[in-house]
């Protein structure tokens, strides 16, 4: 039997998908359009040759990040049947592009959205970087009134002695500025997030002391933002100077507030936006980088007072996890769910559908067993997970092992001295052999290889949300996964 045992303490920067195209032949009976790759490769296990599908998310590409394009938009439009994860994997402008050029009798279903009726379990995201100053995301909770619907988000007004920024570092490093004040604040202040989602960003000022932001958003109301810069934390009424907080607005009661988490207990909390500070202290000074495309930060080398975003890329998510499939019952889950949806819009094909699914299922019973019994072999003290990426969760908690952390510098600045420092701690305190890497995630962890050359440790690759030249399918990624956490950690690959 495998375990499920291990708390998994997930942290993470972003994501990768990929897409594939299946040729149509004369028996195809339903054009299918997918988010990722992932979901295409399961749907093509159970459709056989009645599906023709297609991949939104391009080969490497990041469906928290992909924008999607008209040829995208045709291609579901031609849609019978569109299936995409769910659980704000996709990035909000995907699922947007869906439910606008999808036919109106074109079923779309987030497969994950109810994995449980079909045998698979979800669990909460939990995201805990250590960071030493405070961790501010942007939220919206309520509902917006229709699937696909998005709350805009604008700042109005500042008060402070100098500018505000706040910006997200893409995956490939490029920033994207969501705040500017250095002109005033016109519509380009302003940004989208769906319902019942988190955003992470970096937000920077330019000179110390107090400063209050006011913000908006569509059917929510308005409030102001004091932050407390450059200085110890202000005495007196409620101070966030650490942990994962968020501007929340609540689209059915109206209201804006700052919600923080007790990375203890998990308890969350709401603070009123005129009852609380938030405090960027000295310790989060940073420099403007020399790369051109941050000028609109300052000078470089000019000084900036930063709260990071810390997760590199653009990450849009809600309080599950949506990486489901990183436990192979759950793709079980996932394999009946296609079924069923398949038969819906194409019951002539009920026989084929049953027929590929039982083997397929068969198959993935099989991988399941051997994931576990190859993560068996790790000795239990080397069962710690350090990684680039809050994905597996799901393969921690299903097969007995720990997501000790992850780490990557904050986005776009060189790490300093100290943080080089704690990165080498974390690795020796966890004593961990190996920490593993995207091959997405690659060219962007220079620091990772060289603290765990420093420590002695190797830099192995596991595969999370996409697929790439190497690994073309599901069963293949997760034994590579497998075979690879065994070799690496010092088990018994098989």
């Amino acid at each position: 039997m495998r375990g499920r045992a291990v708390t998994a303490v997930l942290v993470g920067v972003l994501l990768a998908g990929c897409a594939m195209s299946q040729q149509g032949s004369d028996t195809v009976e339903l054009k299918v359009s997918t988010t990722t790759a992932i979901i295409a490769d399961l749907v093509r296990q159970v459709g056989g040759d009645r599906v023709d599908v297609t991949s939104i998310v391009p080969q490497h590409g990041d469906p928290h990040s992909y924008e999607p394009s008209p040829g995208d938009a045709a291609k579901v439009a031609r849609a019978d049947l569109v299936f995409s994860n769910g659980l704000l994997l996709e990035e909000p402008g995907i699922t947007k592009m869906v439910h606008s050029n999808a036919r109106q009798d074109a079923p779309k279903v987030g497969i994950s959205e109810k994995l449980e009726e079909y045998g698979g379990t979800v669990i909460k995201l939990e995201e805990d970087l250590g960071l030493d100053v405070l961790w501010l995301g942007w939220a919206v909770e309520g509902d917006l009134g229709g699937t696909g619907d998005q709350m805009r988000i604008s700042a109005t007004d500042l008060e402070g002695p100098g500018d505000l920024h706040v910006y997200l570092t893409d995956t490939l490093g490029s920033p994207r500025s969501y705040v500017d004040s250095t002109d005033g604040f016109d519509e380009d202040d302003s940004f989208e997030l769906p319902a019942e989602a988190h955003t992470h960003v970096n937000w920077a000022f330019t000179e110390p002391g107090t400063y209050r932001l006011t913000v908006e958003g569509s059917g929510a109301g308005s409030g102001t933002l004091t932050f407390s810069v450059g200085g110890a934390a202000p005495a007196g009424g409620s101070v966030l100077d650490g942990g994962h907080a968020d501007v929340a607005f609540d689209a059915e009661r109206h209201k804006v507030s700052v919600r923080s988490d007790d990375p203890d207990t998990g308890k969350r909390t709401y603070h009123a936006t005129g009852d609380v500070t938030l405090n960027v202290p000295d310790r989060a000074k940073e420099e403007v980088p020399e790369e051109g495309a941050y000028g609109f930060l300052g000078a470089p080398g000019a000084d900036l007072w930063v709260l990071p975003q810390a997760v590199i890329g653009k990450h849009v998510h809600g309080d599950l996890d949506p990486h489901a499939w990183e436990d192979v019952a759950n793709a079980e889950a996932y394999v009946r769910r296609i079924e069923a949806e398949l038969v819906k819009s194409d019951p002539a094909g009920r026989a084929a559908y049953e027929k590929n699914a039982s083997a397929y299922l068969k198959t993935l019973g099989a991988l399941d067993q051997e994931v576990a019994d190859t993560l068996a072999t790790i000795p239990e003290e080397n069962r710690r997970l350090i990684t680039t990426h809050d994905a597996f969760g799901y393969l921690a908690k299903a097969y007995g092992m720990e997501v000790a952390g992850f780490v990557v510098p904050v986005p776009n600045q060189e790490p300093s001295a100290a943080e080089v420092e704690e990165l080498g701690d974390t690795i020796r305190e966890k004593n961990v052999p190996a920490v593993f890497l995207e091959p997405n995630l690659a060219a962007r962890a220079d620091v990772l290889r060289r603290v765990a050359e420093d420590e002695g440790v190797r830099v192995c690759t596991i595969y999370g949300d996409s697929f790439d030249d190497k690994v073309h399918d599901y069963v293949a990624m997760m034994r590579h996964n497998a075979n690879e956490l065994a070799k690496c950690l010092e088990g018994e690959a098989r």
